[in-house]
């Protein structure tokens, strides 16, 4: 019987995926999800050693206009998508290469959160190939869907002034 590796067992790293992306040799940029919040960084590796460059949470969304009354929703399609086009603008403005997306263990479903999160990076000026059809529909990224509306747009020309 094969015994697993421990952060195996717990579910929380796939190795063959791992090396397929540190062979490539090129920088993640990795999204985690918590109970409350999103969590994107941008990640180089050298021989296995990860660095991470810069990290964003979703909770620095606030400074840039998300309502204090949406602050429940800071894990929502709307903020991945906000968070995405953030790390996005981070990684033009620091002229950084251009990196792959790691999703880590998460499930990838079409038009969830994660994909959420790539058309933001894909918005922003990040050069990724990907089929249009998995992004989440413009209404919920927009927030038309939630209790309270979040003004997309608003929070996105303040990233921009970035």
């Amino acid at each position: 019987m094969k015994t697993l590796k421990r952060r195996r067992r717990e579910y929380k790293t796939d190795y063959a995926k791992r090396i397929k992306l540190l062979k490539s040799g090129k920088p993640r940029v990795v999204f985690r999800r918590t109970n409350k919040y999103i969590i994107a960084q941008y990640v180089t590796s050298n021989e296995a050693r990860d660095s991470v460059k810069f990290g964003v949470n979703s909770k620095q969304l606030l400074k840039y206009g998300w309502g204090e009354k949406n602050k429940g929703s800071l894990k929502s399609i709307p903020a991945a998508y906000l968070l995405g086009f953030l790390v996005g603008k981070k990684i033009t403005k620091e002229n950084l290469d251009t990196p792959i997306a790691d999703f880590g263990m998460l499930r990838t479903i079409h038009k969830t959160k994660v994909y959420g999160f790539l058309k933001g990076l894909i918005d922003s000026g990040i050069d990724i190939k990907c089929d249009e059809k998995i992004f989440p529909s413009e209404e919920k990224i927009k927030g038309e869907n939630l209790k309270e509306k979040i003004d997309t747009q608003k929070i996105k020309s303040e990233i921009e002034k970035l």
